[in-house]
C-alpha cells in the first residue's frame, strides 16, 4: 500500500497481491490542480491483479454529478454501487461534482482511456463524504512488467464546464490520444436515411431526398442500414459480407456519383463487429467471435485475431476505392467487449490478450489505411464511444439514438460538447410527424442548435410551413455556426437538463431558453449583437439586466423566419418582456 497527500486529499494505492511493486507521486500544476502519478513494476511480465486508487472528498456545497454517460440523470451514485466503466469503446474516465451555480467542487479524470477502468464518486451515508476510486485491471489484460497512469484532480472554484474543457485539453496533449483532423464537410448539416426510411431504401429514393436536402442546406447524406440486405426486419443476420443488395442499389458507384453531382458527400453505414449467421463469411468466422446474440442473429467478431481485423479493414478500403465514399458511419463499436469469462481467454491465433487493446489496433489501422486513400475521410461514432481514445480515429461524434426525443438530444449533444474539443459533435437525427404544429416540429431543431444537425424526415412530404421552418433554421444554423459550434459554450445547470445555454464568438452571443426562466443579459452586455431563442411552445420571454444596454434595435421572428415585430428602444436596467413567438427568436443589435 502506498499513500500520498495533497492540500485537499489523501490518496491510497493498494492491491490484494504483492507481485507488482508500486510508486505514487504528486505534482501540483497550480493551486487546486494536482496530478497523482502511479507506476507499477514487476520482475517479469505478469498479469496484473486489480489495483485501487482511493480517496475521499467531503460533501460541501455539492449538488450534482456529471459523467459522459449520465444522460438525463445528474444525480449522485452511492459508494456501494457499481460506479462507472470506461475503455476505448465506452465513455471516458472523468467525473465532475458541482453545485447549483455550476461551480466545480471536484473534477477528476484518469489518463488511461484505452483499457477498462472502473471508477466512482459514490456518496457514503455514514460519513457524508464521496468515496472516490479508480480501479485498474478489472478485466483480463495482457501480461506486463510496467504500467503507468496519472489521475488529474481539480478542486478549483470555476465553472464545471471549464474544468471539463481542461480535462479534454489534457487528454488531447497526450500523443496516444492525438485527435483526428476534422474535415470541413463533417461540420455541415447532413441528411440521414435511418428514421425516414429505415432499411427500406432504394438508390432512387435516396437521390430524390438528396436533391431536396441540398437546396435546404444539407451537404452530405448518411446512408444507413439496409443497403447490404433484402431483409428489412432490422436484425443483423445478414451483416458481414458487406456486398450491395442490387434490388435496392443496382450500382453503388453510379449511386454515389449521382449524389456527388448534387454537391453532397456520401457516408455509408457499417456495423463493425457483427457477422450474421446467414452471411457468406459466417463459416469462416463463426469460431472467432466474442459472443453470439440470438435475437440479432449475429455474432460479435473477436478483434484479437489479426485476420478478423484485416478482413474488416479491407472491406472499408475496397468500398472507398470502388465506390468513392467520403466517410463511414461505424456502428456498434461498444459491442466489442468480453461478456463471458471463456471469451476472455487467449486462444491460438490471438495476437492480443486485451479486447480494448485489439479494438484500438483495429481502429488505428482502419483510419491510417483509409486516410492513405482519402485524407479527408469522415468517420462517425455514436455515443457512448466518444472518449479521448476514440478522438484518434473518429471526427464526428453523434448523440445516441433518441427518435423524436428533443430533450434527450439536447442533453446528449451538450454532454458530448463538454469533452470533445474540436471533434464535430452531431445531433441524433431529428424527425417528427408531418401533422404536428410547426412550432413543435421546430423544437427538434432548437434543441440541437449547439451541434451539427442531422435530418431524417421525408422532405418531399413535409407541409409547406414545415419545409419553410426547416430550411430557415438550417440557414440560421449555417449563418451562426461560428457561434453555435465554434464559440465559447456556456451550458448552464446540467442537473436541470441544460435549461439555458449560451455561446459567444465574434462580438455575438446566442442564448437559447428551454423553459420558463428569466434570461439574464448582464454577462453579455459587451457584445454588439444578442440573439435570444424562445425554445418553448408558448409565446413570451423575459429579459433581465442590472445595467442599461442602451439604445437597441429589436427584430422578432417566428419559427419560420417571418418578421413579426421590429422596433428601436432603450433597454434600461430591469425586466423587459419580449413577445417572441413559440420557437421563435429575437435579434437585438446595439444602435451606435
Amino acid at each position: 500500500m502506498k499513500t500520498v497527500a495533497t492540500k485537499t486529499h489523501t490518496f491510497t494505492l493498494s492491491s490484494d497481491s504483492d507481485v507488482f511493486s508500486s510508486t505514487l507521486h504528486v505534482k501540483t500544476l497550480e493551486p487546486g490542480v494536482d496530478l497523482i502519478h502511479l507506476k507499477l513494476t514487476a520482475p517479469q511480465a505478469e498479469r496484473p491483479p486489480i489495483f485501487y486508487l482511493r480517496w475521499n472528498h467531503p460533501v460541501h456545497d455539492i449538488h450534482a454529478c456529471w459523467n459522459p454517460v449520465s444522460e438525463r440523470s445528474k444525480s449522485f451514485k452511492v459508494d456501494y454501487g457499481q460506479g462507472f466503466r470506461s475503455n476505448a469503446a465506452t465513455s471516458a474516465p472523468v467525473v465532475s461534482l458541482f453545485n447549483t451555480n455550476g461551480e466545480n467542487r471536484l473534477t477528476f479524470a484518469f489518463s488511461d482511456a484505452l483499457n477498462t477502468i472502473r471508477y466512482r464518486a459514490g456518496i457514503s451515508e455514514e460519513d457524508a463524504t464521496f468515496h472516490c476510486s479508480i480501479e485498474m485491471f478489472t478485466e483480463v489484460t495482457a501480461p506486463l512488467d510496467t504500467y503507468e497512469g496519472t489521475l488529474l484532480v481539480d478542486t478549483r472554484n470555476l465553472p464545471y464546464y471549464e474544468s471539463l474543457n481542461n480535462v479534454q485539453v489534457w487528454w488531447s496533449g497526450m500523443p496516444e490520444y492525438l485527435p483526428a483532423p476534422v474535415p470541413e464537410a463533417a461540420r455541415n448539416p447532413m441528411y440521414s436515411t435511418w428514421y425516414s426510411m429505415h432499411q427500406q431504401i432504394t438508390a432512387a429514393d435516396i437521390e430524390a431526398q438528396c436533391a431536396i436536402a441540398k437546396t435546404m442546406g444539407m451537404d452530405a447524406v448518411i446512408v444507413d442500414d439496409g443497403w447490404q440486405t433484402g431483409d428489412n426486419n432490422r436484425g443483423y443476420a445478414y451483416c458481414g459480407d458487406w456486398e450491395v443488395y442490387t434490388d435496392k442499389v443496382p450500382n453503388m458507384r453510379a449511386h454515389v456519383d449521382a449524389v456527388h453531382r448534387l454537391g453532397m458527400k456520401f457516408v455509408l453505414w457499417y456495423s463493425v463487429p457483427f457477422v450474421g449467421k446467414f452471411s457468406q463469411v459466417w463459416q469462416r468466422f463463426q469460431n472467432k467471435i466474442l459472443t453470439f446474440n440470438e435475437r440479432l442473429g449475429a455474432g460479435v467478431l473477436d478483434p484479437r485475431y489479426p485476420d478478423v481485423r484485416d478482413y474488416i479493414i479491407e472491406k472499408y478500403e475496397d468500398a472507398v476505392k470502388e465506390w468513392d465514399l467520403d466517410g463511414f458511419k461505424l456502428d456498434f463499436i461498444d459491442s466489442f467487449y468480453v461478456q463471458e469469462e471463456s471469451a476472455a481467454l487467449t486462444k491460438d491465433g490471438h495476437d492480443y490478450t486485451s479486447v480494448p487493446a485489439a479494438v484500438d489496433r483495429l481502429l488505428t489501422d482502419t483510419i491510417n489505411r483509409l486516410r492513405a486513400i482519402k485524407p479527408d475521410i469522415m468517420i462517425e461514432f455514436r455515443q457512448s464511444y466518444i472518449g479521448p481514445a476514440m478522438r484518434k480515429y473518429g471526427n464526428m461524434f453523434r448523440a445516441s439514438d433518441c427518435p423524436y426525443g428533443a430533450i434527450s438530444n439536447r442533453v446528449r449533444t451538450l454532454d458530448i460538447r463538454l469533452i470533445c474539443g474540436d471533434t464535430a459533435a452531431h445531433a441524433d437525427m431529428i424527425m417528427w410527424h408531418e401533422g404536428e404544429p410547426v412550432e413543435s416540429a421546430a423544437l427538434q431543431m432548437l434543441n440541437i442548435l449547439f451541434s451539427v444537425p442531422q435530418v431524417s424526415v421525408l422532405l418531399d412530404r413535409l407541409p409547406s410551413d414545415h419545409y419553410q421552418m426547416l430550411q430557415h433554421w438550417l440557414g440560421f444554423w449555417r449563418e451562426h455556426r461560428d457561434v453555435l459550434l465554434d464559440g465559447k459554450l456556456y451550458p448552464l445547470n446540467p442537473e436541470l437538463l441544460y435549461p439555458t445555454v449560451r455561446a459567444e464568438a465574434n462580438d455575438k452571443t446566442i442564448i437559447v431558453s428551454y423553459h420558463d426562466a428569466m434570461v439574464t443579459l448582464d454577462e453579455v452586455l459587451h457584445v454588439s449583437q444578442i440573439i435570444v431563442v424562445n425554445s418553448k411552445m408558448k409565446e413570451g420571454l423575459y429579459l433581465e439586466t442590472k445595467d442599461s444596454l442602451g439604445s437597441v434595435r429589436i427584430e422578432i421572428y417566428d419559427c419560420c423566419g417571418s418578421t413579426v415585430d421590429t422596433r428601436t428602444e432603450t433597454l434600461r436596467s430591469g425586466i423587459h418582456p419580449l413577445n417572441i413567438p413559440a420557437a421563435g427568436y429575437a435579434v437585438i443589435k446595439k444602435v451606435e
